[in-house]
């Protein structure tokens, strides 16, 4: 059979959705109905129960997705327990108060064909609940910070957990680089290194995610990520030092411009 009578079907990537929950049952309902609502439905969706206390798994369970229970606290080992037992391609991962707008996994599936050589996709996000004058303002602050300071420490895009994917194999290559003991780092920020040091990441442009603004319901709640984020950060040193690890990025960078470099064959010139 030649290339050109390969059925459009066989030539398809199989898609997972990831969520990792933690007791967020009614966040989770509407996540997964914007799911069903898809223009492309993902081949799988994996609800991780994080020892969640309501009925978070009742409610996935209604809406078809499969149940994995992690015991272990934090979000890096649920998020993880999910890439494990994804059978996609891709591995598309959003938070249970994500609400993906009607083209998004078709849409992330595009950017993964249109960019070959990129082994993971992330894009931003609008908020969907509090004060309307305030929704767009703190959406570019909060992830206008967030990316500033990824592009800083990594080199290159960060991932960003709420609307992200990656591929399947690039996961089984970093996979045993990820610390889910670590309750304490930000799961896509700590991802993102491996991945990052692999392979591209590239960047979505217009926002096809909606979040809640949980993060500002309390100035708590926002310490306490941005502690997470510097603690996730200083993880990585000495290795991943930004000077160091900007010098290596570039390297490999470059690399893509000379084939025959020996960065070459750790994914950047794919």
């Amino acid at each position: 059979m030649q290339v050109d009578d390969v059925p459009e079907e066989a030539s398809r990537p199989k898609v997972s959705v990831v969520i990792p929950v933690k007791d967020d049952a009614e966040e989770l309902r509407r996540c997964l109905q914007a799911l069903s609502a898809q223009s492309r439905l993902p081949e799988q969706i994996i609800v991780v129960d994080n020892n969640s206390t309501d009925h978070s798994a009742d409610v996935a369970r209604a809406f078809g997705a499969e149940v994995v229970f992690c015991a272990q606290p934090g979000i890096p080992a649920a998020a993880s327990d999910g890439y494990d037992h994804a059978g996609g391609d891709l591995i598309l991962r959003i938070d249970a108060d994500s609400l993906p707008e009607h083209h998004w996994v078709e849409n992330m599936v595009a950017a993964f064909a249109n960019h070959p050589r990129a082994g993971a996709v992330t894009g931003g996000a609008t908020f969907y609940d509090g004060p309307q004058p305030l929704r767009l303002p703190l959406a570019v602050l909060y992830l206008g910070a967030y990316r500033i300071a990824g592009v800083l420490a990594l080199g290159h895009w960060p991932l960003f957990g709420s609307n992200m994917g990656l591929r399947r194999d690039v996961w089984e290559q970093v996979r045993d680089q990820i610390d889910r003991s670590d309750t304490d780092v930000h799961d896509d920020l700590a991802l993102s290194y491996p991945v990052g040091a692999l392979s591209p990441i590239h960047r979505l442009g217009r926002p096809s995610m909606q979040i809640s603004m949980r993060p500002f319901y309390s100035a708590n709640g926002f310490r306490l990520r941005f502690r997470r984020a510097v603690h996730t950060v200083t993880s990585q040193w000495p290795q991943d030092f930004p000077p160091y690890r900007w010098r290596r990025i570039a390297a490999a960078r470059s690399a893509t411009r000379n084939p025959a470099g020996a960065l070459a064959q750790q994914g950047w010139a794919q």
